[in-house]
């Protein structure tokens, strides 16, 4: 029960789901790819195709589809840091985040994306990266505006690719990930974790009742027994080796 209460308190806490859920996620696009090679089947056709009524199923299963083994082990690291950072430093939002912007993301690219199918894990990559830097920097605590940097250093070279720069990568897809993650950002800003507060923070504090406090008078000079106790003493008798009792020294405390 005392744990629970801790778990619940603290707002980062390292759980089996922290590392248990990307890894399941990257597990999935694998297992999707390999079927497609074991098989010879192509999925290509359940990607999101804009404004097709059947292009919408693309919304739910486009983040697992992948067209070589280059695009889908680009998206798999990003994918696994970045989800992983979402259940640790978010884990009351993670779920949100991720089915919520799945939808979101996906209806975004099918309205503005080009007559093409929109495949790969990449809008999810973009969603994570966007929220987690937008709801650190919003939330102006150390630890997230911390991780708001790490996410710049380590993926600040994805802003390139919201752009036309390559016919062959979905731009759009990789723009309204990126949309969705600013827009989840600002619906939950309010969501975020407190700093912790120490004792000396708190309303009810009283230095009177503090026991390191005591230690120190008005003056700031250091008071070795504050309560006035007397330190107790020791009387050692010591007798010599063959005489009755323990060979070995002895002492009594008063």
């Amino acid at each position: 029960m005392k744990r629970q209460r801790e778990h619940l308190k603290d707002p980062f806490v390292f759980t089996t789901g922290v590392l248990g859920y990307p890894l399941l996620f990257v597990l999935l696009l694998w297992i999707v790819f390999w079927m497609e090679i074991r098989f010879g089947w192509d999925f290509t056709s359940f990607g999101v195709y804009p404004r097709r009524v059947e292009g919408l199923r693309g919304v739910i299963f486009s983040p697992f589809i992948h067209s070589d083994i280059k695009h889908l082990f680009n998206n798999t690291i990003p994918l696994f840091v970045l989800s992983m950072s979402l259940f640790y430093f978010y884990r009351n939002l993670s779920w949100k985040v991720l089915l919520l912007g799945l939808l979101l993301s996906g209806i975004l690219t099918w309205s503005i994306g080009r007559p093409a199918y929109h495949i790969g894990a990449s809008g999810i990559i973009y969603l994570l990266a966007g929220f987690l830097f937008f709801k650190g920097i919003f939330s102006k605590y150390y630890r997230l505006v911390a991780l708001s940097l790490i996410v710049v250093f380590l993926y600040g070279g994805l802003l390139w690719y919201i752009t036309p720069i390559d016919p062959k990568i979905s731009w759009e897809g990789h723009l309204a990930g990126l949309l969705s993650g600013l827009i989840f950002a600002v619906i939950y800003k309010q969501n975020i974790a407190r700093a912790p507060k120490y004792e000396w923070e708190k309303e009810t504090y009283k230095e009177e009742d503090d026991p390191f406090m005591r230690h120190f008078d008005e003056n700031g000079n250091f008071i070795e027994n504050p309560e006035g106790d007397e330190e107790p003493q020791y009387i050692y008798h010591y007798k010599k080796r063959g005489e009755e009792g323990d060979s070995r020294n002895s002492g009594d405390a008063l």
